[in-house]
């Protein structure tokens, strides 16, 4: 790392921080095959991430939108919502439809119940031995 000085990249990229995380994913595409924009000579792949920092090969601005998109996480949600499902119910039973709940809630999903509504679980009945007096 020799012919790459921290000053030349700071100039470039002001808070060290930054600079550190862009190098950092800079190195990792170089790793996964990102074709490289300075000769390699024998370096390794942070020192080449650094010295395309510091020669402006790469569009640092580039480089900082990958690495947030890189660090995004997409979450899709294709299922409705419990909030969603009840509302849809309670509409259905205000039609005067005939709602089954199963079709409301998704398989292995756990469903509250109110024990007071519902009353206590019944007991397995045991056997009741009769008198013989």
């Amino acid at each position: 790392m020799a012919r790459v000085t921290v000053e030349d990249c700071v100039e470039k990229v002001p808070n060290r921080f930054d600079l550190v995380m862009l190098a950092a994913h800079r190195s990792r595409n170089v790793a996964a095959g990102a074709p490289l924009t300075v000769d390699r000579d024998n370096d390794k792949n942070p020192v080449v991430a650094l010295r395309e920092i510091a020669d402006e090969t790469i569009g640092v601005d580039d480089t900082r939108e990958s690495l947030i998109r890189s660090m995004q996480r997409h979450v899709e949600i294709d299922e409705p919502e419990e909030e969603d499902a009840l509302e849809l119910m309670a509409g259905a039973m205000m039609a005067g439809e005939e709602v089954d709940p199963s079709e409301y809630v998704r398989e292995g999903e756990l469903v509250e119940h109110d024990e007071a509504e519902e009353g206590p679980p019944e007991e397995a009945a045991e056997p009741k031995e009769e008198s013989t007096e």
